[in-house]
């Protein structure tokens, strides 16, 4: 339990990284980030799949390019819906995303 708290907290203080880093992307604070994560990791377990089946054909024929395309819009999305974050632009949700999903590879492995 203390470890699931840890990598939800560890994630929040990513995407303040990335809305410090990119941009375009920015949190109010850090309760904001923390409601982002929850937010996004919703998206990831009920829309993503969803979405990356009826992309397949697109995603086939990209070599698998199309999933940053996807990851995305799934941030933006996350931006329309979360109070405190916002994402102003799809070249921002690209490199938002790239970055999000590079550093939270790294929490997962830990």
């Amino acid at each position: 339990m203390l470890n699931m708290i840890l990598k939800w907290i560890l994630y929040a203080v990513i995407v303040i990284f990335t809305a410090w880093i990119v941009p375009g992307i920015s949190v109010e604070n850090f309760l904001s980030a923390m409601l982002v994560c929850v937010i996004i990791g919703l998206i990831n377990v009920f829309i993503k799949p969803l979405v990356q089946f009826i992309a397949l054909p697109i995603n086939f024929l990209t070599l698998g390019l199309f999933t940053f395309v996807i990851n995305a819009l799934l941030l933006m999305l996350a931006g329309l819906i979360t109070p405190g974050f916002e994402v102003e632009g799809f070249l921002s949700a690209l490199f938002g995303s790239i970055i999000l999903s590079v550093l939270s590879g790294f929490v997962n492995r830990a």
